[in-house]
């Protein structure tokens, strides 16, 4: 069993990975990392059409396998990863609204790529990581995290604002997140986008509910709703078509995890480089196990990292506790139920703010990294490849047709190995 030294709280203290504070503090600090990580995940199956409680459950269960395939050593919680959106949605005909009807089949090309990843790690763990390095430097990963967010921008703004009201109140929630994220401070505006989503419903309910401005909240279904139960777990379909689709997510998995794992090394001074191998395994395991039950594929999260910043607290045992916390919550119709009365245009304004954040991370990778624009290689790969994705560029094999984050991806990397195989 993974022990951690107790280390005493006190003001400035800094915790190691395999340290922790006293369990009551540990214990509270755990659970905030589960309020850090709640929007996005809940956010991700709701623009796919997934059950919210399947994928807490399993980012619970996902974070608990990470944590035992990296030895307890590396911090990371593992939610919801965005880049399965688009690719989902094109393999499901999912039109970003309501129950997905076609889940199984995304749920098959969820399995598939989780364990492309799986393979991906185990061939780091044998030859190392500078392969991984040379194949996806800097100015590729940023170019391939910002186009996630940039193709997923017409979602909220073409199919989660169906009136002119739905629109306003998009924008009021998307400005009233960024009246959080500057003018409060601390844990508040850690979680912006959570406190930004309750005013903004608090907002809704005011102008539906109470003036009758547009479809008003109804609590039937929260009301209805258990307290514990098990959610409703599918089972996956293979079919091919949708595998060829999602499975390259995988690369993107792995350029998120390997910049994560740069973060973490970097905060913790410590290096992170001998769990790489084993990090990707552990992520491309979760998402094969979440995949297998009607989860979505699962990644490790940057709200999560931020928190660690904020906290200087590293233990590893903050995000057991957090796991545990996740899957009880995962058992419980009420939390499910409470979801989904978020109104569809807040939920869109949310995704606004999320998607330009994801945008952004990519492009601080390239700052983070000095990727240097001046070389021509540099600015042909981040310029091509941010266009193939946010106008959704699609190739057609056959009956096949890959869409813009995939092709946007294979581009990236192959631009890069063409126009820098005569570097020197």
């Amino acid at each position: 069993m993974f022990t951690w030294k107790e280390k005493q709280a006190a003001d400035g203290v800094v915790v190691a990975p395999d340290e922790r504070l006293p369990w009551p503090q540990t214990t509270a600090l755990g659970v905030q990392h589960v309020v850090a990580m709640f929007g996005s995940t809940i956010l991700g199956p709701l623009l796919m059409g997934f059950d919210p409680n399947i994928a807490v459950l399993m980012s619970g269960v996902g974070t608990l396998i990470f944590f035992f395939a990296v030895g307890g050593k590396v911090p990371s919680y593992l939610g919801s990863s965005f880049a399965f959106i688009s690719v989902v949605a094109a393999a499901t005909g999912y039109a970003g609204q309501g129950a997905n009807a076609n889940i199984p089949l995304a749920l098959g090309g969820i399995v598939i790529c989780g364990a492309v990843y799986a393979l991906i790690g185990l061939g780091v763990m044998s030859a190392g990581a500078a392969w991984i390095e040379r194949l996806m430097p800097p100015v590729v990963t940023g170019a391939v995290v910002a186009v996630i967010g940039l193709n997923l921008a017409a979602v909220p703004v073409k199919n989660m604002a169906p009136t002119s009201f739905d629109a306003w109140m998009q924008a009021v929630t998307f400005v009233l997140i960024a009246l959080v994220a500057i003018f409060t401070s601390g844990m508040t505006r850690r979680l912006l986008v959570l406190v930004g989503l309750i005013l903004a419903s608090v907002v809704y309910a005011l102008l539906t509910n109470g003036l009758g401005w547009g479809k008003p909240i109804s609590g039937d279904l929260l009301a209805k709703a258990a307290w514990f139960g098990a959610p409703n777990f599918m089972a996956p379909v293979f079919d091919a078509k949708a595998i060829v689709l999602i499975a390259p997510v995988a690369l993107i998995l792995v350029a998120e995890n390997l910049g994560h794992l740069r973060a973490v090394g970097a905060m913790t001074g410590r290096n992170m480089d001998p769990y790489l191998g084993r990090a990707f395994l552990g992520d491309g395991v979760a998402t094969m196990v979440s995949g297998s039950v009607g989860g979505t594929g699962v990644t490790t999260y940057a709200e999560n990292i931020g928190v660690m910043a904020a906290t200087r607290v590293y233990s590893t045992a903050l995000f057991v506790i957090a796991a545990v916390f996740a899957i009880v919550l995962g058992f419980s119709p009420k939390f499910g139920a409470l979801i989904h009365t978020i109104p569809l245009p807040v939920m869109g304004g949310v995704s606004i703010v999320v998607f330009g954040l994801i945008a952004v991370a990519g492009a601080k990778i390239w700052v983070d990294n000095k990727v240097d624009f001046a070389d021509g290689r540099n600015l042909m790969v981040a310029a091509i490849t941010l266009v193939l994705g946010t106008g959704d560029f699609t190739l057609k094999f056959g009956d096949f047709a890959m869409g813009g984050i995939g092709t946007a991806t294979f581009g990236a990397i192959i631009l890069n190995a063409v126009l820098s195989s005569g570097k020197k």
